[in-house]
């Protein structure tokens, strides 16, 4: 009876449970922790309301509704939402679908394939990500050794001349011609991440400056291969390199007749993605590679070589950004000439940008990638129906990097209790090591 008597006290001595929190309170919780995910939406969100400001300040009829806002004060607010809906609605039709095209295929069956294919946004969209994918998974790893590869596009350049030569200077089947020319391309990107890569092991150097001038260096480079070797074209002098076989071409996923450009490097991209997530979460050398980057003293000390992860490290963020160039050379233009890859239209700095979007990891990497191809090639389509200046997408691109790698400021802004901030820090350690 003691025992029965001492149970019954403990038991009602002890505190009551706390009620189970209802699902919208955990949701709501999960929004104030400020998760990676909360932070970039929101950070999407506030370069959208960014944008939409720009917009509002850029364009003659609305500045001018604007003028006689105390006249007719709607009219100025109608115009603003009207602007601003029309841009966004034509780059969202431009890079994804046009819901209303979508719905007339789906009851009539036509309309699938052809140029004016309503699954010609999302073609244009995954053929412009796909390299980018494969390039910025490249910078990603380099910035999670430690290691600022600012030299991505001139390792996607030599990529790209690599791989040219053997699609086009070799006669081969399908089978091997291919493979040989995407393997070809990781060779020239190995080879020039090899030299920083050398450099800063044995003497030092560091990776920001070596990769910026050897940029400069392959760009040169390009321009003396196209106009004094054999790889110009024949009868040609303005540049252009010959014309890969058909044997060494990425063939378009829906087939020619499809008139849509996604190819088969987008199965290139996912693999290297797997791989990716693969080699930094599962193998030794990925576990090196970040132990490396995180703290290279404690590598050290470890046991870990520092100079040959640092080589290493450039041989698989080079090879990875020398098979995004020939990726975009099989896939899509089919030879290069001296604008490849060069000025705006170079990947390996977009890259940088998306890989810090991204936190360095493969799947955000993914995502901010087709974020930023949505966001240039719906910007084309808004600069052609509204004449709203192309150059908006690339604020909007800024805004969103600039907010994702500021959490505090998005913090401050949705009264979030914390954000996380690894993936940044974690790639700047080049600057200082």
């Amino acid at each position: 009876m003691t025992d029965q008597a001492t149970n019954v006290a403990a038991a009602s001595s002890e505190a009551p449970a706390a009620p189970r929190r209802s699902r919208i309170r955990r949701a709501w919780d999960w929004y104030l922790e400020g998760h990676p995910v909360i932070v970039t939406g929101l950070a999407i969100f506030l370069g959208l309301v960014i944008g939409g400001i720009v917009i509002i300040l850029t364009t003659p009829s609305v500045l001018h509704a604007w003028s006689n806002f105390f006249s007719d004060p709607w009219n100025a607010i109608k115009v603003s939402f009207d602007s601003v809906g029309a841009a966004y609605r034509a780059m969202f039709t431009g890079s994804i679908v046009d819901p209303s095209a979508f719905w007339h295929a789906v009851t009539t069956g036509q309309g699938w394939t052809g140029g004016s294919s309503v699954l010609t946004p999302m073609s244009e969209t995954l053929t412009y990500a796909t390299p980018l994918v494969i390039a910025s998974i490249g910078v990603g790893i380099g910035f999670q050794t430690g290691v600022f590869n600012i030299g991505a596009n001139g390792q996607a350049i030599m990529g790209g001349i690599l791989g040219t030569y053997v699609g086009s200077m070799i006669h081969v089947p399908m089978a091997i011609h291919l493979p040989l020319t995407l393997l070809a391309g990781i060779l020239g990107g190995i080879l020039a991440g090899l030299i920083p890569g050398f450099l800063k092991a044995y003497t030092g150097a560091h990776e920001v400056i070596v990769t910026i001038m050897l940029n400069y260096v392959i760009v040169y480079f390009l321009t003396f291969v196209l106009l004094s070797t054999a790889l110009e074209a024949p009868g040609s002098a303005d540049g252009v390199s010959r014309t890969l076989d058909t044997s060494a071409q990425l063939p378009a996923i829906f087939g020619a007749s499809s008139g849509l450009r996604v190819n088969y490097g987008l199965v290139v991209a996912i693999v290297v993605v797997i791989f990716a997530k693969w080699f930094l979460e599962r193998s030794t050398m990925g576990f090196d590679f970040r132990v490396t980057g995180a703290n290279p003293r404690a590598a050290r000390t470890a046991g870990i070589n520092n100079k040959l992860i640092l080589i290493l490290c450039f041989v698989v963020s080079g090879g990875l950004a020398g098979l995004a160039g020939v990726t975009q050379v099989s896939g899509v233009n089919h030879y290069i000439d001296t604008n490849f890859l060069v000025g705006s239209a170079g990947i390996g700095f977009t890259a940088i940008t998306v890989s810090l979007l991204g936190q360095n990891k493969p799947i955000g990497i993914v995502w901010g990638s087709l974020l930023f191809a949505a966001l240039s090639v719906g910007g084309r389509q808004m600069q052609a129906q509204t004449g709203i200046p192309y150059d908006l997408a690339t604020v909007i691109q800024a805004v969103v990097v600039l907010l994702v790698a500021s959490p505090v400021l998005i913090k401050e802004v949705f009264r979030l209790r914390g954000a996380k901030t690894s993936g940044i820090q974690l790639a700047t350690k080049g600057w200082s090591s």
